[in-house]
């Protein structure tokens, strides 16, 4: 399905929130993780991340991290939608090349010449663990709960995060989905080109109120990518794209590169077209340091990438994903009828209540995302 939007998209330079992860908050995070993985030696931990006994460190362990890492990693506060947070020490030389793909991402984290992946995996882990309940999916990077996003040979051009060449289209992470997740986090590795990941908030758009009107009403569906398959015989239902909570702030699910736009009549065609127009419009691009996090308000903000030229040499970007569940924020009733087209998370912090637009779709078995070839 083609993107709404043009290849090479006008980029807006805005301010966006910054936060610092105070100095001492940063190296008891460091130090922590590099503990928990020493103590778990030679377990299994490194191929999903789901390992038990990892599992249980870092539910114990994330209480004796400082209050400021909470606080640095709580949801972006304004109304961009995104944070970055800057602080956290990497040192590349602890990391080997950029992996050629997220499978040999996953493998080369047990490499103990370089321990800096696995270190920023568990530490990721516990930043996640103190904002809300990290997940993963089953068929995204064989149920990795921290994805590593690198570009790959072959996916160039691709509506994924191993792509490069191409824009990679702003969209709500797992927009299709009720379980989405709620907050994104995006950690560097490296990024020597200084290529931008793109944010656009539907709390910054303009848009006419006879537009807004249109864009809540459920029109068409959202479609899981290509990379879960097609002929899915669940029904699709219809989704609003933009709906407004209790508060009355605007939230939304929006994927114009799996929405079937040519379903619907002209009047929707155009407001969503004004929409997409709005978010590069109020683009944020921020160009992530090594060691910088990005938050993503994933109800608020959808996120993309522009293109870049990647090399293949080992020197090339690489990014690791986390999604995060806010347990004290609640969606539309309406979401927890949605069959999800049968993909499942990896849940092994959820609580077991308040699954409220998750009914039928939590557990350990099957899914899949855009990409098992990740997307940033």
């Amino acid at each position: 399905m083609k993107s709404v939007l043009p290849e090479r998209m006008t980029i807006h330079l805005h301010d966006i929130e910054h936060r610092e992860l105070p100095h001492g908050a940063a190296v008891a995070v460091r130090a922590l993780a590099t503990d928990i993985r020493h103590r778990l030696g030679d377990r299994p931990h490194t191929d999903t991340l789901h390992d038990p006994a990892l599992l249980a460190q870092i539910e114990q362990r994330a209480a004796e991290l400082p209050v400021a890492v909470r606080h640095a990693v709580r949801p972006p506060a304004t109304p961009a939608g995104a944070t970055v947070v800057r602080g956290f020490p990497v040192d590349d030389t602890d990391f080997g090349p950029t992996p050629r793909d997220w499978q040999a991402a996953a493998v080369e984290a047990a490499d103990p010449r370089h321990t800096g992946s696995l270190d920023l995996d568990i530490a990721m882990l516990l930043l996640a663990r103190c904002a809300g309940e990290p997940f993963g999916w089953q068929g995204q990077q064989n149920g990795r709960l921290i994805n590593n996003i690198v570009p790959a040979a072959g996916h160039e051009d691709e509506q994924s995060g191993a792509s490069s060449s191409t824009l990679l289209t702003p969209h709500t992470e797992d927009a299709f989905h009720a379980a989405r997740a709620n907050l994104l986090m995006l950690a560097c590795v490296r990024n020597p080109d200084r290529v931008a990941t793109t944010v656009s908030s539907v709390r910054e758009v303009r848009l006419p109120e006879a537009d807004l009107k249109a864009l809540t009403v459920p029109t068409v569906p959202i479609l899981p990518d290509v990379s879960y398959g097609t002929g899915f015989d669940q029904p699709a239902p219809a989704l609003p794209t933009i709906w407004f909570d209790e508060t009355d702030s605007a939230t939304l699910r929006y994927d114009p590169a799996y929405t079937p736009l040519d379903d619907a009549d002209p009047a929707f065609r155009a407001a969503y077209a004004r929409l997409t127009a709005e978010f590069a419009r109020v683009c944020h691009a921020p160009a992530l340091a090594p060691g910088e996090l990005l938050l993503v308000d994933n109800d608020v903000a959808v996120h993309g990438r522009v293109p870049f030229r990647a090399r293949y040499d080992g020197t090339d970007r690489w990014l690791k994903r986390v999604n995060i569940r806010l347990p004290e924020r609640r969606r539309r009733a309406q979401e927890s009828s949605e069959n999800g087209y049968g993909q499942r998370v990896v849940a092994p912090f959820r609580a077991s209540t308040d699954r409220t637009a998750e009914r039928g779709s939590t557990d350990e078995r099957s899914a899949d995302e855009r990409g098992s070839v990740e997307q940033p």
